[in-house]
Formats: C-alpha cells, sequence, structure tokens
C-alpha cells in the first residue's frame, strides 16, 4: 500500500529533480514489473498490461531518469510492499 502523505505531487517533483543524483549503494533487487512506480502520484499514460496482469512501460527504452532510477533512495520508496528494489 502506497503511503498517501508520501504519494504527492511534490514528492513526484522531488523525485524528478533528485534524478539526476547517483542510486544508493545499498538498493538491491530489481524490477518486478509490479507498476506501482508508475502510479505516483497518477498512473502513467505509457503504463501497459500484458494478459497475464503483468505491466510493462510502452516507452521502456527512453523512460524519463526519475522511472529508471525509482526508488533511488530508500526514503524515496513508498512501495515497498511491492517493489522488487530493497535497501540495506
Amino acid at each position: 500500500m502506497v503511503d498517501k502523505k508520501k504519494n504527492t505531487w511534490y514528492a513526484k517533483m522531488k523525485r524528478t529533480l533528485c534524478s539526476v543524483l547517483p542510486i544508493a549503494k545499498n538498493r538491491k533487487g530489481k524490477c518486478i514489473n509490479c507498476g506501482e512506480c508508475c502510479r505516483l502520484p497518477i498512473q502513467c499514460p505509457f503504463l501497459k498490461f500484458k494478459s497475464d496482469g503483468k505491466s510493462y512501460c510502452s516507452i521502456y527504452l527512453i523512460r524519463p531518469l526519475n522511472c529508471r532510477k525509482y526508488p533511488r533512495t530508500k526514503s524515496e520508496c513508498i512501495t515497498n510492499d511491492k517493489c522488487g528494489f530493497r535497501f540495506d
């Protein structure tokens, strides 16, 4: 469940501006195509779904930095319950 207090346009703007910074060294895991990050704070128009229910990005090769790097740090990760990335 995404924390509604952290799922705001301000948080999205902050993640976008900080996306030029490096990813935390303690980030582990990989994307599991849950699509939760593509719904922050509203569903991305490029988020698509396969027949098995898995999500995918229709512009994956040219997706923005904030998409490529989410979650960049533990404090930015607001999709903990579904995201394949973890922080030590």
